[in-house]
């Protein structure tokens, strides 16, 4: 009988790298036109109703 113990596997994974600043600032990006996008076709929508009750 051993007394050393080893587990299955003998090599831990590599931590999950916190996020680059440069994914951070994509990211922040991206986020930024979505909400843009979101504000525009906001609008478009009140032009066109208000296109149609006049």
């Amino acid at each position: 009988m051993t007394t050393y113990r080893t587990t299955y596997r003998t090599h831990r994974a590599p931590k999950a790298a916190p996020l680059h600043p440069v994914e951070r600032s994509v990211v922040a990006a991206l986020v930024v036109a979505a909400l843009v996008g979101i504000g525009w076709l906001g609008s478009m929508i009140y032009t066109i109703a208000a296109w149609s009750t006049d």
